[in-house]
């Protein structure tokens, strides 16, 4: 009897343990592959913070090559 209720309760933990696996391997796989994109975003905000504090406005310089950077991190990703 005692057996019975050791493997219910290996089947009550199976599901959450296999649904944890699942959930962390998908992660890593979307951080692996969008390192280009992270990588580009910083870049062009460093970038655009330089270009932006020339020109007076160093937040929004900021905003827009983190956006430019991004994009081109994604394209460049997608075409490697």
């Amino acid at each position: 009897m005692r057996r019975l209720f050791d493997v219910q309760r290996w089947f009550v933990m199976a599901k959450p343990r296999l649904l944890a696996t699942i959930v962390g391997l998908s992660l890593l796989a979307m951080v692996l592959t969008a390192c280009g994109t992270i990588a580009g975003a910083g870049i062009g905000a460093g970038s655009g913070a330089a270009i932006g504090a020339a020109a007076g406005d160093a937040k929004k310089g900021a905003l827009i090559g983190a956006g430019v950077g991004a994009a081109g991190g994604a394209i460049y990703d997608a075409t490697r």
